[in-house]
């Protein structure tokens, strides 16, 4: 919070990662921008300061643009922290309007053949057309959040079916990933496991990982799909057991100077938000006892508290390491999802008002408004 209240009124971009403990920024978004009014919110959340919900509307309100992009799948990471909880968080219909915008645009990725959301690339462009990554399983709540605000069941129909290919092709049978799987974008056929981010195609990229864990595990509670819970728990079950005893994990579980190899704390940070939500989602407390060893582990670790010049809370985050590209530096989403996994702890009621924890029922279906809960 202090580093916030220092640092968060002179920004006016969207962080995407450090040079020398400095913010670096993008005018747009790039994938990212979702994350900085995300932090602001939870910073809210926790202080009550108006401030932090000033600067998270007008942070948001930048993103407005990329509503109908439709060259990207990370429409859910950039509206779902920003949009979506300042729409629950005021309740001005805008910010929900937004969202489903959003989602309008996330949908036109969707290949009906394979039955998969293409990750990268413009929807006019060959190339990689039929590249899957473990990420785009983030990026599907919004398309839930869609069908539970309009009442259209299009969107989580195109969720559902998208996290079923996934979870039918990225698991190994001992509950690793790759990071990307190949199919042909004509006939929708598989090709098999890539990688982009991790170590080869036969390794495992910690923080898709952790993408997977949280992302089928939110698919579980917005179905009730047993399939999606099972899959949660297979890869968190691996990822579990390839923490080392310092449990912040090491960029790839596969990478062969493991566990020795460089770090990324975001990995970690987004795990424990996964497995604390997939420990309610079954009611097994291990999960949640080493998600607060990761939290635990990163607060005394990773965290910058020691140096004046950083500007951001979590260091030792690394975003590509094959392509040398931001090794063991700070990234904007460890940031958010250490305040989330904080705050899931602490505050359980404050983030569910935010970013909606609840379990689907009969009860609670698309077109129920949460609003201001």
């Amino acid at each position: 919070m202090e580093k916030l209240r220092a640092v968060a009124p002179g920004v006016s971009a969207f962080p995407v990662g450090t040079k020398f403990e400095k913010w670096t920024f993008s005018q747009n978004g790039d994938w990212v921008g979702g994350f900085w009014p995300g932090t602001l919110w939870m910073a809210y959340l926790h202080s009550g300061d108006e401030a932090f919900r000033t600067l998270a509307l007008d942070s948001a309100l930048k993103l407005a643009p990329r509503r109908q992009d439709t060259s990207t799948h990370d429409l859910g990471f950039l509206f779902y922290p920003s949009w979506v909880t300042a729409w629950r968080l005021t309740g001005d219909d805008s910010w929900r309007a937004g969202a489903l915008e959003a989602a309008d645009s996330l949908i036109r990725r969707y290949n009906p053949r394979g039955r998969f959301i293409r990750a990268w690339g413009a929807l006019n462009d060959p190339n990689n057309a039929g590249r899957v990554i473990m990420d785009t399983i983030m990026n599907l709540d919004l398309l839930a959040f869609a069908s539970r605000e309009s009442g259209n069941e299009k969107y989580l129909h195109v969720a559902v079916e998208h996290a079923r290919t996934a979870g039918r092709v990225f698991p190994r049978e001992d509950g690793s990933t790759p990071h990307v799987f190949d199919f042909d974008p004509g006939t929708g056929a598989p090709i098999g496991p890539n990688t982009v981010q991790g170590y080869s195609p036969s390794s495992c990229w910690s923080r898709g990982q952790a993408w997977g864990i949280y992302g089928f595990t939110t698919m579980y509670r917005r179905t009730g799909c047993q399939e999606f819970l099972s899959t949660a728990r297979k890869l968190a079950d691996f990822a579990v057991g390839a923490l080392g005893s310092d449990h912040v994990p090491v960029w790839d579980y596969r990478a062969p100077q493991q566990p020795y190899d460089v770090k990324d704390a975001s990995a970690g940070a987004v795990m424990a938000c996964g497995l604390l939500d997939l420990s309610a989602a079954t009611g097994r407390h291990d999960y949640r006892e080493v998600a607060l060893r990761i939290l635990t582990a990163l607060s005394e670790t990773c965290l910058t508290r020691n140096s004046t010049r950083a500007e951001a809370i979590v260091a030792r985050c690394t975003r590509n390491r094959p392509a040398e590209d931001g090794i063991e530096i700070s990234l904007p989403y460890a940031d958010y999802y250490l305040l989330e996994g904080i705050l899931r702890v602490l505050r359980p009621q404050d983030v569910d008002r935010a970013v909606d924890l609840s379990t689907v029922s009969g009860a609670d279906r698309p077109g129920r408004s949460r609003a201001g809960r």
